[in-house]
């Protein structure tokens, strides 16, 4: 039996604290979702990088998902967003471009001003890459909390643990609720 053992509203506070059920509209952990494509390798072990970066933060929990398996709900869990993608052609790669197409209007602005990161790992400068991420980003009313990571041609130990810096600052700054 939990709490005093005689219900009431002692009870209710009781299990809240040995369950550690959150409150209604709350979490505990903050949640940071990954949401990368990578055809090559290149961008994936850039993705990794901002994953062991928000999981290095205690009280973060990190959901790393390829864009074509990723989804409205994905974002809508998450407390902050990672984006990671491959420049194609000077644009974003086509399974990260479908996965806008098939969540944009499913999350409409329910997203709310939550933070995001972008990671490009580029042949060229990456800047087409970077334009047409942030012009959808700014439709779902997202904040930037870290300059874009362009990483040109093979990742280098600079290009990944700038990675894993941006994914802890990503995930610290939920964490601490700057963010």
């Amino acid at each position: 039996m939990l709490g005093n053992g005689k219900g009431g509203k002692d009870s209710k506070k009781n299990h809240r604290q040995q369950t550690n059920e959150p409150k209604r509209g709350f979490h505990l952990m903050k949640r940071i979702v990954i949401i990368f494509h990578s055809q090559t390798g290149k961008t994936a072990r850039l993705a990794e990088a901002l994953a062991e970066g928000a999981q290095s933060i205690e009280g973060v929990q990190v959901r790393i998902k390829r864009a074509q398996e990723a989804t409205a709900e994905d974002l809508l869990w998450a407390d902050g967003i990672a984006l990671a993608t491959p420049e194609n052609f000077g644009y974003m790669s086509g399974m990260l471009k479908d996965f806008f197409d098939r969540t944009f209007y499913a999350v409409g602005e329910s997203l709310g001003r939550k933070p995001y990161v972008l990671v490009i790992s580029a042949g060229n400068d990456g800047t087409g890459a970077q334009k047409a991420v942030e012009r959808i980003l700014l439709g779902w009313r997202l904040r930037p909390v870290a300059d874009v990571v362009i990483s040109r041609g093979e990742p280098t130990e600079e290009s990944l643990a700038t990675c894993f810096e941006v994914g802890a600052t990503l995930a610290a700054g939920c964490a601490l609720g700057i963010f």
